[in-house]
C-alpha cells in the first residue's frame, strides 16, 4: 500500500491510497464470484454469463463497492498511523482500476493543529449579585399575581396597570377614519418596553380622557401611523395576602408557613444568581480566548452546532417553528454563533490535551453523588448507575471534562468579584 496525504488548508486535507491487486483482489473476486451466482441475462441460465459479459454490465458497481470498502478499511489504519484527526467522514473524490492497482482519493476535515496562546496574566471581573429584602418581595408579588385580582381604580395609569380604551386611527388631518375603531383594547403597560410609544402616552391617564399616539416607523419608507386612544377604565392587579393557608396551595403543601416558603424564595434567587453570575463568568473567559485564539474550525463542525442551535430554538417554540418561519434564514443567522462554539470546542480541547485531562470512574462517581444530593428522591445508587450507563456517560463525561478544563483556566486567570444588585425582572 502506498499513501499520498495532501495539505488543502487548515482544516482540509485529500488522502490518496493505491493498493496492489494482492491487497484488493480478494474481496473483488468474491463479489465477482456472487455476482456470477446471481446475475440474470436475457439467453444465459443465471451461474452461467461469462465472466467477461459480468464485468461488462456490473462491473462499475463492483468496483464502486471495492473501492467504498477498501476506503473504509485503511483509512482508518492511515489515520492511526499518521495521527490525523478526522472532523468529518472521509468521502472518496474518485477511484480508478489500471494496471492491476486501485487509486483512491478521500477528501475530509482534521482538527486543526494550533498553539494555544498562554492565558495567564488575563483578568476578569465576576459579577457578585446580592439578594435584598426587596428583591424577595418583588419575586414573591411575581408569584401571587396568579392569585391576584384585577380591580377598577379611579386613579391615573401606572406603568404596572391595565387601561382599556377605544382605539381609532387618525388620518393626516388628525381627523378619524371611518370604521377604524377598535373598542375596549386592553393594554398591560407592564408587558410594553419602556420606550413603546402606548405605554408612554397612557402612563398617567385616566378613565374619561383621551391619549394620542403616533408611532415610530421602522424605516424611511414607512409612514408615522397616528391614533386615539378613548380611556374607558383603569385596571390594577391587587395581590392577595401571602397567608399560610395560600403557602400551602401555592406550593403544593411544601411549605407550612409564609416565613419557610419566603426563606425558599430568598434561596431560591441566590442560587439562580449564584449559577448566573459563574455562567456569566465563564462566557467571558470563552470569548476572550477565542478572540485571542483565531483558530479554524472544520465546516463539519461548524455545521453540527447549527443544526444543534436550530433544534434547540425550535425545542423552545414547542417542538415546531411557526407556519411561515423561514428555519434556512435563521440556520444562517446563527453560523457567526455556531462558529464561535466549534471554535471553543477546539481551544477546550486543546487545553484537556496539554494538561492531560480525562474523566475516570471516580470522577463519575463523585458526580453522580452531588447530583444525588441535590434530589432526595435520587439514591447515589441510581445515580451511579445512570451516569455509567451507555445512554448518560458521553454526556457526564463532557460534562465533566468541561468543568476541569474551566478549573485550569480559572486557577491561572486573575478574577475580581465586583458587587452587583440583581436585575429587576422585565416583564
Amino acid at each position: 500500500m502506498q499513501k499520498n496525504i495532501t495539505k488543502i488548508s487548515d482544516t482540509e486535507q485529500e488522502l490518496e491510497i493505491i493498493l496492489s491487486s494482492e491487497e484488493f483482489g480478494t474481496e473483488y473476486n468474491q463479489e465477482l464470484e456472487e455476482a456470477k451466482r446471481t446475475v440474470q441475462i436475457k439467453g444465459f441460465r443465471k451461474g452461467h454469463v461469462p465472466a467477461g459479459m459480468i464485468k461488462k454490465f456490473v462491473g462499475p458497481a463492483i468496483e464502486a463497492s471495492i473501492a467504498e470498502k477498501m476506503a473504509s478499511k485503511y483509512f482508518s489504519a492511515i489515520a492511526d498511523e499518521e495521527k490525523i484527526k478526522p472532523a468529518s467522514r472521509a468521502s472518496i473524490e474518485s477511484f480508478s482500476f489500471d494496471d492491476g492497482q486501485l487509486t483512491i482519493k478521500l477528501s475530509y476535515e482534521i482538527h486543526p493543529e494550533f498553539e494555544l496562546k498562554s492565558f495567564e496574566g488575563y483578568s476578569f471581573t465576576q459579577a457578585r449579585y446580592t439578594v435584598t429584602d426587596e428583591d424577595v418581595q418583588r419575586e414573591i408579588n411575581l408569584i401571587l399575581k396568579g392569585h391576584g385580582t384585577l380591580v377598577t381604580v379611579d386613579e391615573p395609569a401606572s406603568e404596572t396597570d391595565t387601561v382599556i380604551g377605544d382605539v381609532t386611527k387618525l388620518n393626516a388631518e388628525a381627523e378619524p377614519e371611518e370604521e377604524s375603531t377598535t373598542e375596549n383594547h386592553h393594554f398591560n403597560l407592564e408587558y410594553l418596553p419602556e420606550d413603546n410609544p402606548f405605554r408612554k402616552a397612557l402612563t398617567g391617564k385616566k378613565a374619561g380622557e383621551n391619549a394620542d399616539v403616533a408611532t415610530e416607523p421602522k424605516d424611511d419608507e414607512t409612514p408615522v401611523q397616528h391614533y386615539r386612544i378613548a380611556v374607558k377604565e383603569i385596571k390594577r392587579m391587587e395581590l392577595p395576602e401571602l397567608t399560610d393557608d395560600l403557602v400551602k396551595e401555592i406550593s403544593g403543601q411544601r411549605f407550612e408557613n409564609a416565613g419557610d416558603f419566603t426563606g425558599d424564595v430568598r434561596l431560591q434567587l441566590e442560587q439562580h444568581f449564584t449559577m448566573k453570575a459563574e455562567d456569566e463568568l465563564l462566557e467571558s473567559i470563552s470569548a476572550k480566548l477565542i478572540e485571542e485564539n483565531p483558530v479554524s474550525a472544520p465546516k463539519a463542525m461548524i455545521a453540527s452546532f447549527a443544526s444543534m442551535l436550530v433544534e434547540n430554538a425550535k425545542r423552545q417554540m414547542g417542538g415546531n417553528f411557526p407556519k411561515g418561519f423561514d428555519a434556512g434564514q435563521f440556520a444562517q443567522a446563527m453560523a457567526p454563533n455556531a462558529e464561535k462554539h466549534a471554535r471553543w470546542l477546539l481551544i477546550s480541547q486543546k487545553i484537556a490535551e496539554l494538561n492531560n485531562l480525562s474523566v475516570t470512574d471516580d470522577d463519575i462517581r463523585a458526580f453522580a453523588e452531588k447530583e444525588a444530593e441535590k434530589n432526595p428522591s435520587l439514591s447515589v445508587e441510581q445515580a451511579i448507575s445512570t451516569y455509567m450507563s451507555t445512554e448518560f456517560r458521553d454526556y457526564v463525561t463532557d460534562s465533566i471534562l468541561k468543568d476541569k478544563v474551566y478549573n485550569i483556566i480559572k486557577s491561572q486567570v486573575t478574577i475580581t468579584e465586583e458587587p452587583t444588585p440583581i436585575p429587576v425582572h422585565q416583564a
